[in-house]
């Protein structure tokens, strides 16, 4: 039962700082670039598959109900399916992806992710760009949908690729990169390198009091 409970805690006390990170952000044009992914990595490290879903979809709910849980303090329905909706709606899909993978990969390597050793935290930045990818991918395929010629949007992307040397007769590699590629090196070497190792801090403080999440 103390189990259940601690899954629980941690469930509701990440979707928590999944909406705490919604505000710590930038904005790379149109798009605002957050630390939530740090809460996605953290979800998928720290809890099984369902329970890292359910954290996700727990702070999905709340935006969608009105609360101003996204970036700048936004919510409702329309967050959700305006174009950076996409992005939204990966990490859903990411967490538990990163929750497989991770357990996977330390079954493998028969270590706890409180003893995970350098090697191992490499493994495992790895392993959270992967588990990034559904958030890139609808990430990418919302913004394209909303990003057609004549919008702000895309006049915005081609002013981007031309100044990236990009060629604007391109629009799928316009689109890819100022949607998605310039977001990946920070989103890796930044959100998912702090989620790794406040995980691996975590889980030691859990094992010492003898509380597991598994």
């Amino acid at each position: 039962m103390r189990g259940e409970v601690v899954k629980l805690v941690f469930m509701a006390s990440i979707a928590a700082l999944t909406a705490v990170l919604a505000q710590v952000k930038f904005n790379v044009g149109p798009i605002p670039y957050t630390m939530q992914n740090m809460a996605v990595i953290l979800a998928g490290l720290l809890l099984p598959p369902k329970y890292a879903a359910a954290s996700m979809g727990l702070y999905l709910l709340l935006v969608a109900l009105g609360l101003p849980l996204a970036s700048g303090f936004t919510g409702g329905l329309a967050v959700l399916l305006g174009f950076k909706g996409g992005y939204l709606a990966g990490f859903l899909i990411a967490a538990p992806l990163m929750s497989v993978l991770s357990r996977g990969y330390l079954r493998y390597r028969k270590v706890d992710l409180s003893r995970i050793s350098r090697y191992d935290a490499v493994a495992l930045l790895l392993t959270s760009l992967v588990s990034a990818t559904p958030i890139y991918v609808l990430g990418f395929l919302v913004f394209s949908h909303y990003a057609v010629p004549g919008t702000k949007l895309y006049s915005w992307s081609a002013a981007v690729g031309g100044w990236l040397g990009i060629s604007t007769s391109s629009d799928f590699l316009v689109l890819l990169t100022t949607s998605v590629l310039i977001f990946i090196p920070q989103d890796l070497l930044m959100d998912h390198l702090i989620a790794v190792t406040v995980a691996k801090g975590i889980a030691k403080v859990l094992k010492a009091r003898g509380v597991s999440v598994d």
